[in-house]
């Protein structure tokens, strides 16, 4: 598996995603220590300061729960 190929697991199995053409988006809110990407219908996330890291690899209703747990504090730490 090259460097910047990622297989992760829904229901046992995503499809190994290369993303080595990924076009990565970083937060204008922060200093883009998170990025992500949309790649062939999944979305990846890696931390922007080590791009060469591995990345978590989410389906669409993933990111959604994520998203609207952190929207609604379900991951405050403090």
């Amino acid at each position: 598996m090259a460097a910047n190929t990622v297989a992760g697991t829904e229901h046992g199995r995503k499809p190994v995603l290369d993303l080595d053409g990924a076009e990565w988006l970083s937060s204008s809110q922060g200093a883009g220590d998170v990025q992500i990407a949309f790649v062939e219908g999944y979305i990846a996330m890696r931390d922007g300061r080590s791009p060469d890291g591995p990345a978590l690899i989410f389906t669409p209703a993933e990111w959604r729960a994520f998203v609207l747990g952190a929207r609604d504090g379900e991951f405050d730490l403090t």
